[in-house]
């Protein structure tokens, strides 16, 4: 049983109070590294439904995405948007991407985003 870092949870709380997505932060997940901004969830799903809309294949999901999340609830999700994860020399997606990550599966952190010249 891992223990939730509460300063990890005060950013996220931060971060969904705010409604700021100006917060860079890179993870370590499962063996992966993201890097990237987080968005309030509010903006992260508005952002993947229009996304989904958009798509001829996917635009029935779009809908699950516009459903309220839980706002006075303590945040167990880090919503990450311009995300890569990062591989070798490059980060995947080299545009970046929408990636929503357990505050519980965080294994290090550090505050700022990776990026290769």
């Amino acid at each position: 049983m891992s223990k939730t870092d509460e300063l990890l949870v005060d950013i996220a709380a931060m971060v969904e109070s705010g409604h700021s997505n100006q917060m860079s932060l890179t993870v370590v997940t499962g063996g992966a590294v993201i890097t990237g901004r987080l968005a309030p969830e509010t903006v992260w799903r508005q952002r993947v439904s229009e996304v989904l809309t958009d798509s001829a294949r996917l635009g029935e999901f779009s809908s699950i995405f516009t459903t309220s999340a839980g706002k006075d609830a303590t945040p167990t999700y880090l919503h990450f948007h311009v995300a890569r994860i990062l591989q070798g020399t490059v980060g995947i997606p080299e545009t970046g991407g929408m990636y929503r990550v357990s505050i519980e599966d965080v294994s290090a952190w550090t505050v700022g985003d990776f990026s290769y010249d």
